[in-house]
């Protein structure tokens, strides 16, 4: 009936935005055409270069590249030694990755609510530890850095791991440092939504040496550190297995495309913040939106664009309202579906918090969270399409 309503009015664009689109331009495709042309497909010299580049940018010692964020975690869980048995506490607001990257280890993860700015809640973090936590994964939701240090200070007092999952912060900053050289180790995703992309990849930094050697045996079939270089480089077809790894290493395809992106990476995230901003204004003084608050002790990488509906205050639902965006040709998404109200973890019976209702900051909020497009192919009539199309909703279907 709200559509119907709708219906009678102009819509707000002749052709559908999308909710998001990377940025890939002729300077790519060159790149990943000469990497094609190199003869050297799978992990080679772009693929060490991007490592290297990556560490510098970041401000840290080891980056290792990899074909996914998933694989990122898990192998830093595995490097960890995280296994069955333990227990390692996560939002439930986040990618399934950071669960299932757990569940993979054969160990559980414990849902965390989350707090205001959809960030792991940290007073709820010390009532969920038990003899078997082994670890926390703290997400940065959306690229707005979590509390580490005060995460990290529980951490030392529980004698905890921490593993920051950065999937959506690459290039926020926490406290002056930039993300991944904060905590003792860090993984961040490339695939396609996120600021910069390797059409999927991921990256894992860390400034212990020796950890950074184990993950990268970890990511190659385990084969040892010295045969590794040999082998990757073609110097030699010998090889030794020192542990039963995995199939998780970024090809030079991937790189060539990283490299690109890592050297626009800056200008990207001014257009994201600057984009961010306008939505800002304009939302701030609307009663029947709610805006995420900001961390002052970080930098917002804005990867995403959240607003909080006031169902109180509106006469539709939320995925009404995104329905009524996509009438007036405007995409949008949810980002996320709390894991602990996913199938699998509901039946898993033996997990924490995986009753509807046992975690109900993050169930509200989810409820009434629509993310909208943020992105630099975007322009900034796109935008003050968006910001037209939410506020005709909004003011046509206020109680």
């Amino acid at each position: 009936m709200f559509i119907e309503s709708l219906s009678a009015k102009l819509k707000t664009r002749r052709n559908f935005l999308p909710y998001t689109l990377p940025s890939i331009s002729e300077e790519e495709i060159n790149e990943v055409a000469a990497a094609l042309q190199s003869g050297f497909l799978t992990t080679g010299p772009r693929t060490k270069l991007f490592e290297i580049k990556f560490a510098e940018y970041v401000g840290v010692r080891n980056a290792i590249a990899v074909n996914s964020s998933a694989a990122a975690l898990h192998i830093a869980l595995v490097a960890y030694g995280i296994g069955k048995g333990d227990e390692v506490i996560i939002p439930t607001l986040t990618f399934p990755h950071t669960a299932n990257a757990v569940v993979h280890c054969g160990a559980k993860p414990v849902f965390a609510d989350v707090g205001d700015d959809l960030n792991i809640k940290i007073s709820k973090i010390s009532k969920l530890i038990t003899a078997k936590t082994r670890a926390i994964i703290p997400f940065d939701f959306a690229g707005q850095p979590a509390a580490l240090t005060e995460i990290m200070a529980i951490a030392k007092n529980y004698n905890l791991l921490i593993i920051e999952d950065a999937a959506q912060a690459i290039g926020a900053s926490y406290r002056g440092k930039k993300i991944g050289a904060v905590a003792p180790i860090t993984i961040f995703s490339f695939c396609p939504t996120e600021n910069m992309t390797t059409i999927d990849g991921g990256m894992i930094v860390t400034n212990g040496d020796e950890l950074a050697d184990q993950i990268r045996i970890l990511s190659l079939q385990g084969i040892g550190k010295n045969k590794r270089e040999c082998y990757i480089n073609q110097d030699s077809w010998y090889y030794e297995i020192s542990y039963p790894g995995y199939k998780y290493n970024m090809n030079d395809i991937q790189a060539a495309l990283g490299l690109c992106q890592l050297n626009k990476l800056e200008r990207f995230l001014a257009i994201r913040r600057r984009y961010a901003s306008l939505y800002t204004d304009a939302f701030r003084f609307i009663p029947e939106i709610t805006l995420l608050p900001a961390n002052h002790d970080s930098v917002h990488s804005r990867c995403l664009y959240v607003i909080i509906l006031n169902l109180e205050k509106l006469r539709i639902n939320r995925n009404q309202f995104i329905e009524a965006l996509r009438y007036e040709n405007i995409g949008a998404g949810v980002d996320f579906i709390p894991i602990h109200l996913q199938p699998f973890y509901q039946v898993l019976k033996a997990n924490h918090n995986t009753a509807s209702g046992s975690l109900p900051n993050a169930e509200w909020f989810y409820e009434r969270m629509v993310s909208l497009p943020l992105y630099p192919k975007l322009t900034e009539a796109d935008i003050n399409d968006t910001i037209r199309a939410v506020s005709k909703i909004v003011k046509r279907m206020r109680r």
